[in-house]
């Protein structure tokens, strides 16, 4: 599987990412080892998640995402 993701950062911020291994990757994160980003602003916990069958979708998935304002994320992260 493929997974695209939301995480919310110590300081409330959100960083969505791609991964093929949702566990491990969070780990990652909050082991100051994932995403530059999320380094410095550990720990993270995930909010929110979706399942693809291949990465192509996925990856266009998260870039959808990832253009979105705060707010609109909020949303998604309520459903």
């Amino acid at each position: 599987m493929h997974y695209i993701y939301i995480v919310e950062c110590r300081d409330k911020t959100l960083y969505t990412g791609y991964t093929t291994d949702l566990d491990k990757r969070i780990k990652t994160h909050n082991a100051k080892k994932g995403a530059k980003y999320t380094r410095g602003r550990t720990p993270v916990i995930l909010k929110y998640y979706e399942e693809f069958n291949n990465k192509a979708d996925a990856v266009k998935r998260e870039s959808q995402i990832k253009k979105l304002k705060r707010a609109k994320k909020l949303i998604l992260l309520n459903k």
